[in-house]
C-alpha cells in the first residue's frame, strides 16, 4: 500500500504547470531534517498532493514519487535527499489551507502541526478528506 505525503513549492518558483510540462521532476533543494527524513522514506509507487505555498497556499494537484533514494543533486555535503514525481492529476477544485484549518478533522496533521515543513507526511483518513473536499 502506498504512503502518502504534501510537497510544497512556490507557484512562481516551481508550480503545477512547471511540472506537467516537465513530465518529471526533481524534487531537491530540502533543507530540512523531517522534511529530509520524509523524502528519504518515500518509495516509488507512494503519492503526495502538490502544495502551492506563499502563493495560493491550496493543494492543486496529485504526483507519484517515479524515483526514490536519490541524493540531493544540489547538495556537495550528501546529507540531503531528493526525489523525481511525475503529475497524476490536477485536482478538480484546490483545497485551501484555511478550508484545512477550518476543518476539526485535520487538528493532527503535520502540515498544521509543522507548518513550515516542505514535505509532510499524510495519513490515510487526510489523504480520504483532502480528496473529498477536492470534489466539492
Amino acid at each position: 500500500m502506498p504512503r502518502y505525503w504534501l510537497m510544497k513549492s512556490e507557484p512562481d518558483a516551481y508550480g503545477w504547470d512547471d511540472l506537467v510540462t516537465e513530465g518529471e521532476g526533481t524534487w531537491d533543494g530540502v533543507r530540512n531534517y523531517r522534511a529530509r527524513n520524509n523524502l528519504a522514506a518515500m518509495e516509488v509507487g507512494d503519492l503526495a498532493f502538490f502544495y502551492h505555498s506563499n502563493i495560493g497556499k491550496e493543494i492543486v494537484g496529485i504526483v507519484e514519487i517515479s524515483a526514490s533514494g536519490l541524493p540531493d543533486p544540489t547538495d556537495d555535503t550528501g546529507k540531503w535527499a531528493a526525489v523525481k514525481v511525475r503529475p497524476v492529476e490536477k485536482l478538480r477544485r484546490p483545497v485551501t489551507l484555511k478550508e484545512i484549518k477550518a476543518d476539526p478533522s485535520f487538528a493532527e496533521i503535520e502540515l498544521l502541526r509543522q507548518s513550515r515543513l516542505s514535505v509532510a507526511e499524510i495519513l490515510p483518513e487526510e489523504w480520504k478528506r483532502i480528496i473529498a473536499l477536492s470534489k466539492r
